[in-house]
């Protein structure tokens, strides 16, 4: 897995790296900068010397004559930042990559993010342009896209204990959950909002405890990286449409290995909500990398027409939907036609399970495993 480019560009200059746990940064920055001076926060023993004493990171780099620096998961002591504020501004040479895997602590503390003097850049599971031939659809709707699961001899093995290693190192060590029990089943619950409009109300019931219960367990997800919301897209509307947000774990497979299989489960169902996260997440992961001045919407009016996801911005607007069928129906087409009637000047795109090239009222229908590959650079058009 690391000999696989990745889309993430050196930004040149002091940046905040985030990413999920097992989302390959440590491995792009010592691809990228194999000589940096490293600071690795997950050892205890250094975590407790800068804990500390974070004014030991002055003492650290001015041993050295080199000038780029990583400090590996920097959240578990944002006093850090501090000092990397001053050294910025003393020692114009220094270049700082910051990275981590939670937001939490860092928001919490109110500590200032260094605002204009390092970017904020985020690293995504594999996209399917990034493996090129090595992407597999059914594979990747299974057992998802993080490298340090696609790189286990077992994936399935690696994704049971994904989540149980975030629950224990990250929510329980650090005391973000009063209650592990409640949150463990709060996961298992919130795995069927996946691809879902949020309704934390049912949620709330489903897991027996409080709304703003909830409420907080949703936050942490967000800021452990493990699941994002989309907003509805509601520029210039001429419907009513909803105001609830849509939610998505952040990797396919974390949702497999969440979501509990059952015998009332509907076939198909699982499957759906599988391929449109992995849609949702490549198209999150492509914006991040090359689009980050557009926006990830979806659309739904008051009367439930729908599209799956809006890619709105300067030079780009797409209307996406996403269906788990090897053949393109009338009825599919229905939430696009509708989303065209009032927005004529999107480019109207139906993913599907088959495997032809399609044009049926202006809408382009494309298989859906070549939609993914081609979504690599900055593409306006997908003709």
């Amino acid at each position: 897995m690391e000999s696989i480019h990745r889309f993430l560009q050196d930004p040149k200059m002091s940046f905040f790296l985030f990413g999920p746990r097992g989302s390959g940064k440590s491995t792009w920055v010592r691809y990228q900068f194999p000589t940096a001076l490293r600071i690795d926060l997950l050892d205890p023993e250094t975590d407790r010397v800068y804990s500390a004493r974070p004014e030991r990171l002055r003492e650290a780099i001015f041993g050295q004559s080199e000038q780029v620096i990583l400090i590996d998961e920097v959240q578990k002591v944002p006093a850090l930042l501090d000092v990397v504020h001053q050294l910025i501004e003393e020692k114009r040479g220094l270049k700082f990559i910051l990275t981590g895997s939670s937001a939490r602590k860092l928001k919490k503390t109110g500590v200032d993010l260094l605002a204009g003097r390092a970017l904020l850049k985020t690293l995504h599971p594999f996209a399917a342009a990034e493996l090129g031939a090595q992407f597999q659809l059914t594979q990747a709707l299974q057992t998802g896209l993080l490298p340090i699961v696609m790189a286990a001899p077992e994936p399935a093995e690696v994704l049971k204990s994904y989540v149980a290693l975030y629950v224990r190192e990250d929510v329980q060590m650090e005391g973000l959950v009063r209650n592990v029990g409640n949150f463990s089943r709060f996961l298992e619950a919130i795995s069927f909002s996946h691809g879902e409009v949020l309704n934390i109300n049912n949620v709330a019931r489903e897991c027996e405890v409080e709304r703003k219960v909830v409420t907080n367990y949703i936050t942490i997800l967000e800021d452990l990286l493990l699941a994002f919301r989309v907003p509805v897209f509601a520029k210039r509307s001429q419907r009513a449409v909803i105001s609830h947000s849509k939610f998505y774990l952040f990797d396919t497979g974390v949702y497999q290995s969440l979501r509990p299989h059952g015998p009332l489960d509907r076939p198909g169902m699982i499957e759906g909500a599988a391929l449109e996260g992995l849609v949702a997440q490549q198209l999150r992961a492509w914006l991040a990398y090359f689009a980050d001045d557009h926006q990830l919407y979806f659309w739904r009016t008051q009367a439930q027409t729908e599209v799956d996801f809006v890619i709105y911005g300067n030079d780009i607007f797409w209307a996406i939907e996403v269906k788990s069928t090897p053949r393109v129906r009338p009825e599919d087409l229905r939430g696009l036609t509708s989303f065209r009637q009032e927005y004529p000047e999107c480019q109207a795109i139906l993913l599907y399970r088959g495997q032809e090239r399609l044009l049926q009222k202006e809408i382009l229908c494309l298989p859906v495993e070549v939609f993914l590959q081609q979504l690599c650079g900055r593409v306006k058009k997908i003709v």
